[in-house]
């Protein structure tokens, strides 16, 4: 009896995961590491959809106006848009998670060279997870479009 019950928990824990989850297999394979950021610096007051849509859509002018061609993508799904997903468009650049964090910390000072941070006087202490958690993003997915999805859960 013990074990029925559990395998109904398992398969309705793993069913709600997979109904919340719609983008795995489309975008992404499915996620096989995930870590929670829990560091609030700022309230997110003003922050909503159109906020991060407008921030996705800047970063992607940003790499179409480069000379090189982008080597990842950014993009938001969700009703609100509150997952941002990252995804590689190469087989070298993400080829770990390592790798993919390391392209965070450099975009982390892009961040810092903002006007909003040096307005709150964040350039020295905020990365680019707590941007995103600023702009009230719910995870990120950091993926290198092949093998492995890894998840990042704001909490605010």
């Amino acid at each position: 009896m013990y074990k029925i019950i559990s395998l109904l928990i398992a398969l309705v824990i793993g069913s709600a995961a997979l109904a919340e989850d719609r983008y795995v297999g489309y975008y992404y394979p499915e996620i096989g590491s995930e870590e929670t950021f829990d560091r609030v610096v700022r309230n997110s007051e003003g922050a909503n959809k159109a906020v991060r849509i407008d921030f996705v859509n800047v970063l992607t002018t940003a790499q179409l106006e480069a000379p090189e061609s982008p080597r990842f993508v950014f993009f938001t799904k969700g009703e609100d848009a509150g997952t941002l997903i990252l995804v590689a468009l190469d087989d070298e650049i993400f080829s770990s998670i390592y790798r993919a964090r390391a392209i965070l910390a450099q975009l982390t000072v892009s961040v810092r060279k903002g006007g909003y941070f040096r307005q709150e006087e964040l350039q020295y202490v905020a990365t680019f997870y707590d941007l995103l958690q600023l702009m009230a993003f719910d995870e990120l997915i950091i993926s290198d479009g092949q093998t492995w999805a890894h998840r990042v859960n704001f909490q605010r």
